[in-house]
């Protein structure tokens, strides 16, 4: 995603041909503020005011770079503003030490710090290139995003700006208003503090491949029947459950079966519809009603880290009420 071939002129026909330039670039610059901000919603108002301030901005707008590398230096300074104040979000994982079923305690947390789920299509720009189709999508993942997380802003978008977006460090150097000698140290000190904090390996959902079709299949039957030996062996012999917004997580497949066979009971009967988040496989969980209406209603947005035939990550987004709209989602299942 170099920046070549970009406009490097004014659109011509006014406001409604600069509206189309500036769509044009919508999802890709939310996906660079999503690994940002981590967070779906602050990317879109991050994208939001980005454009507000190109509108405001435009008739200084001389053309010397394209209108590409334009919006992402005001991307970034939005960006920048909102990670001013330290904060960053996270996992579960990153906050708390495993707890054990028996002995578990749902501590909620507030909403600002989590690690946000976004679907493909908001972030994921369509490209014919499968190798940067796949980069796109290895750049999304829950464990990647929640890693730069720990990146000083600067650094973060460095990263972002040379290895994911494959811009050239000149061009990092002009947009941030620094030396190139500055953009290539932040890069090497953002890859050793990555290096330092290693990603789980997981394997994305688009295109999935024959075993991992079979795999999901056999977690969705495993699930709907509340079979919990099947959906156990499914897991991987680390794999962890977690739940924003409670900051508990439980690792391995027993305590994750005996939590499914306790606190979470009222899980039995649920039914699952496909989708994905993250350039990950996730489903939509809505359980039975309580009321004893028929029907079932939304409980989870779950992602699913899985690697080598076994699942690695059940991560269980409980707020439905903002990720539901946000991935098209029903509002109940009759």
């Amino acid at each position: 995603m170099t920046d070549t071939g970009n406009l490097t002129t004014a659109p011509a026909g006014g406001r409604e041909d600069l509206d189309a330039a500036l769509d044009r670039y919508r999802v890709e610059l939310t996906g660079y503020c999503y690994r940002m901000l981590g967070s779906a919603f602050d990317a879109e108002d991050a994208v939001q005011d980005t454009y507000v301030r190109a509108w405001r901005g435009y008739a200084k707008f001389e053309g010397r770079s394209s209108l590409r590398s334009w919006l992402y230096r005001i991307a970034t300074n939005v960006c920048m503003d909102l990670l001013s104040a330290g904060s960053r979000r996270a996992r579960p994982m990153d906050l708390t030490s495993p707890q054990h079923q028996a002995s578990a305690v749902l501590n909620e947390r507030p909403e600002v710090t989590w690690l946000e789920p976004v679907p493909d299509a908001r972030v994921l720009p369509q490209t014919a290139d499968p190798a940067e189709a796949a980069l796109a999508r290895e750049s999304v993942r829950l464990a990647f995003v929640a890693a730069l997380q720990h990146l000083p802003p600067r650094q973060r978008a460095v990263l972002i700006l040379r290895e994911v977006l494959a811009w050239k460090a000149d061009e990092v150097a002009a947009l941030l208003e620094t030396t190139t000698a500055s953009v290539n140290s932040a890069l090497q000190r953002a890859r050793a503090t990555l290096a330092a904090r290693p990603v789980r390996d997981c394997e994305a959902a688009d295109p999935l491949d024959a075993e991992q079709v079979r795999l999901l299949e056999r977690y969705v039957s495993a699930f709907e029947a509340y079979d919990i030996t099947r959906l156990t062996a499914l897991l991987h012999e680390d794999a962890v459950l977690s739940m924003p917004p409670y900051d508990l997580w439980l690792q391995g497949p027993g305590d994750i079966a005996a939590w499914h066979l306790n606190q979470g009971i009222g899980c039995k009967g649920s039914r699952l519809v496909p989708t994905t988040a993250n350039g990950l496989p996730a489903f939509a969980q809505y359980r039975p009603r309580q009321d004893g209406r028929p029907g079932h209603v939304p409980w989870a947005l779950q992602v699913l880290e899985v690697s080598g035939g076994r699942i690695t990550g059940l991560n269980a987004f409980l707020d439905t009420d903002r990720w539901f709209p946000l991935f098209g989602l029903p509002e109940e299942l009759p």
